[in-house]
């Protein structure tokens, strides 16, 4: 399986969720069941899919709705952060900063894959103040954080538009029953009652194994992708002040492990201690002094 992860660069996480959730339906559906086929109903799974993408694009503009596909493909990939990658760049451009060579570091600067982190360092070159450096820094990180919280928030509308339509579905199926049941068939009278039901079971299947996780996995992106940026700001503001790269390294391990500790709950210090000043930095605090 590790090596279908890496060939098709997807998401392990997601990988083992959905392995695990097509694993959970099968046994569901042909070990409790006398007839799998009840399960199936498409009509009803119609009802479901087109009554909850309707509604939505009743409630979002038709370019936020177009994204869902886009952002379901962001969900399926690995997407990795690379930190390490961004804190020697920014240790090796402050290095060359430290030497008043801001030659150099124009020339250094193209080969910075970060965006965010190259902005800030054009700013550093262009002799722009430190406040307004990381007012606009911040800015961006506020923009990035409302945009994809919005995206987060449309999978979770999602999310509460599918059950809804599963009853709708329900209702109909019902209403359709109600034809039969002067017949006293009782076994016509179950099946159309199996078939009415159908509907809330894919609204509810839709919402809680497919919305919600996207929508939690989203926010879970935005928040990895916030510690970075934060810890760009943080190194671009020790730029600004020509700390000392070794010092800037240290400072920027510590405040990723940190940050990361404080999201994990994993291995955070009692008391506060180095946690505690890493979540001051990445309010926007000055680094120390050295």
């Amino acid at each position: 399986m590790g090596l279908l992860v890496v060939r098709l660069g997807m998401n392990p996480s997601t990988l083992i969720g959905m392995v695990a959730s097509v694993a959970l339906l099968a046994v569901l559906i042909f070990f409790a069941a006398d007839d799998p086929w009840l399960f199936v109903d498409l009509p009803g799974l119609g009802i479901v899919l087109v009554g909850t993408m309707a509604a939505t694009f009743l409630s979002y503009p038709m370019k936020e709705v177009l994204r869902v596909f886009g952002l379901m493909r962001i969900v399926m990939r690995n997407e990795r952060l690379y930190t390490q990658r961004d804190i020697e760049e920014l240790v090796d451009i402050s290095r060359l900063w430290m030497r008043d060579d801001p030659v150099a570091v124009e020339r250094a600067l193209p080969r910075v894959k970060n965006p965010f982190l190259r902005t800030g360092v054009q700013l550093v070159i262009d002799r722009i103040p430190e406040e307004d450096i990381l007012d606009l820094l911040q800015w961006r990180i506020s923009r990035m954080k409302a945009k994809e919280a919005a995206e987060a928030q449309l999978f979770r509308v999602m999310a509460s538009y599918a059950p809804a339509f599963g009853m709708i579905g329900t209702l109909v199926g019902l209403i359709n029953l109600m034809d039969v049941v002067a017949s006293g068939d009782l076994v016509v009278i179950g099946r159309q009652l199996a078939v009415a039901l159908m509907t809330t079971f894919y609204g509810i299947l839709l919402a809680n194994l497919v919305f919600k996780p996207i929508a939690v996995k989203l926010e879970r992106r935005t928040e990895q992708r916030i510690v970075l940026m934060n810890m760009v700001l943080q190194g671009i503001s020790m730029m600004c002040a020509k700390r000392s790269p070794s010092l800037m390294r240290e400072t920027l391990h510590s405040f990723v492990a940190h940050v990361e500790d404080e999201i994990d709950d994993r291995g955070a210090a009692p008391g506060g201690g180095h946690g505690a000043r890493s979540g001051a930095s990445a309010g926007g605090a000055r680094p120390p002094q050295g």
